[in-house]
């Protein structure tokens, strides 16, 4: 079961054109995913770019043995030393317990991409997840919301550590609290045969002192590691040398990224899209770890870091001397991942394809090649009651959406006995007939009767509709299993009216469905750019 993707809730026109008429964002991006010679040239940019893969692959096996990748991912990793090796990459910010299910879909689009790379082009591939944890929005990764055994949503929320909210992700410390978090997450769950397992490596995964970013690291791999899946942690500072000169560039030609992006978003605008990112000139693409997470202005011909006042010799020695003291923002980290990874496609989410298409003379401006941007996998997980409940009413998922009873009474009202029904709608058109000539009529003998026999027309129809009303609150109180059925399957679909995949933490599903579920996505869930699909397992 599929939905077009344009008209699912909270898509943008730009996702639904790159999917359905991408000619008219070609400009913007650096091919069409649906053209195999697009696939052909992003692969043959991806080998051609110089990198220090030795470096990257090392940084990464330190990663891996300081959390304890499987063998499959390991093994990975040794491929990126191969020159022929290609990356599909996707990522997320380091959310608790792996963040909504949207994460976990983002990875399985990225494995299945190199698989069909493998396969089609016959170019060794691996699937890589980077972890944004430099950023250093608390509030966006601390909660987690999970589905109950009534199917109602519950948030999960990690208490701020020291520094949460100015200093990175990355650098922050798991503590105590994270022991009570994984009890009351323990508490929401339903209990099933998955649910000892998963508390037991989530456990092992989120340890008080353990890092939030390196917390998230072990429970992707617990999760995908098997599978191939490369995860590297973005701050690490072994692989900042490998993107000085970017860092360099930026600083030497302070506010070109932010104009050429603005210019682009401009035309995108003009075009009837949206600028996702809005960005001034006087600003500079990256932020300084040197105190927490600030970022870097240029004004007067001098940068400015917080209260510190650089020279553009100072700030380029300080880069130069310090790269890991650096971090890129939006609009630069992409170009990182790029200089890092010999990318040939970037996995994105539906509404981040606005800020990647302001990226491409960006791109240009520091000579790294571009990828083709690839919309994930977008999918509503539903039990087999869910989708009989659609399949048998011939209900399309986006009508669960809406938070009111409407689409319910569409059922209901359906389901009245079609005599009952046509009765009333026979009632209904000779009332109409018989109210109008009488309105008619009334004229002849007194005009200023004319407004009265209107009322009582109106009285008259409205006491209709309330007996048609009744019908329909009586099919109700007949019909309790068809509310309750409507009733759990939109508290799956759409928990207190949001997108499942948008809301919900993944690890609701695995505890649910248990590992098999990853088979199942990996074997079943369709590469396709314009659907949104309804999984069950």
């Amino acid at each position: 079961m599929a939905v077009d993707i344009r008209r699912y809730p909270g898509i943008r026109r730009l996702a639904g054109d790159y999917a359905y008429d991408f000619a008219r964002l070609r400009e913007f991006f650096a091919g069409d995913p649906a053209e195999p010679d697009a696939w052909r040239m992003a692969i043959e940019r991806a080998r051609a770019h110089p990198r220090d893969r030795a470096a990257v692959a090392d940084a990464l096996v330190r990663q891996q043995q300081r959390r304890g990748a499987p063998p499959e991912a390991r093994a990975a990793v040794e491929r990126l030393r191969d020159p022929d090796t290609v990356a599909v990459v996707t990522g997320q910010q380091a959310g608790l317990f792996g963040g909504p299910l949207f994460t976990l879909l983002k990875a399985i689009t990225a494995l299945k991409l190199a698989a069909r790379i493998r396969q089609d082009h016959h170019v060794p591939a691996v699937a890589v997840f980077w972890i944004d944890a430099e950023d250093h929005d608390w509030d966006e990764v601390s909660a987690c919301e999970v589905l109950d055994g009534e199917l109602h949503p519950h948030t999960i929320r990690l208490a701020p550590p020291d520094g949460a909210g100015s200093r990175p992700v990355g650098t922050l410390s798991l503590t105590d609290a994270v022991t009570g978090a994984i009890d009351d997450l323990a508490a929401a769950l339903p209990a099933t045969e998955f649910t000892a397992t998963l508390l037991t490596r989530l456990r092992s995964a989120y340890r008080p002192g353990t890092g939030m970013g390196e917390a998230f690291g072990r429970w992707l791999e617990f999760v995908l590691g098997e599978f191939g899946m490369v995860v590297y942690d973005a701050s690490d500072p072994a692989t900042k040398p490998l993107v000085r000169a970017l860092f360099t560039r930026e600083a030497q030609f302070a506010g070109r990224t932010a104009e050429l992006a603005a210019e682009v978003g401009g035309r995108l605008v003009a075009k009837g899209y949206h600028a996702q990112v809005t960005s001034h000139t006087d600003g500079v693409a990256l932020f300084s770890l040197h105190e927490g997470r600030q970022p870097v202005r240029f004004a007067d011909g001098l940068f400015h870091v917080g209260e510190r006042t650089l020279s553009q010799a100072a700030l380029l020695a300080d880069i130069e001397a310090r790269p890991a003291a650096f971090s890129p923002n939006v609009l630069l980290r992409p170009l990182v991942q790029d200089t890092v990874f010999p990318t040939v496609a970037y996995v994105a989410g539906p509404n981040e394809l606005a800020y990647l298409g302001q990226l491409k003379p960006v791109y240009a401006h520091f000579g790294v090649p571009m990828p083709l941007m690839v919309p994930r996998s977008s999918a509503t997980i539903l039990d087999s009651a869910g989708v009989r409940f659609l399949s048998k009413n011939d209900l399309e998922l986006e009508s669960l959406h809406a938070q009111d009873e409407s689409t319910l009474n569409r059922l209901l009202e359906a389901q009245l006995p079609q005599a009952v029904e046509q009765a009333f709608q026979d009632a209904a058109s000779a009332l109409d007939e018989k109210l109008r000539r009488l309105i008619e009529a009334v004229p002849a003998v007194d005009p200023t009767l004319e407004g009265a026999a209107k009322s009582v027309a109106g009285r008259m129809h409205h006491e209709l509709q309330g007996l048609h009303t009744k019908m329909i609150h009586a099919a109700k109180k007949r019909d309790d299993t068809l509310r309750r059925q409507f009733t759990r399957t939109r508290a799956q679909a759409f928990p207190a009216g949001h997108a499942q995949e948008r809301s919900i933490g993944f690890v609701s599903f695995l505890n649910r469905y248990g590992p098999g579920l990853v088979d199942r996505l990996l074997s079943d869930l369709p590469l396709d750019l314009g659907r949104h699909w309804v999984v069950t397992v």
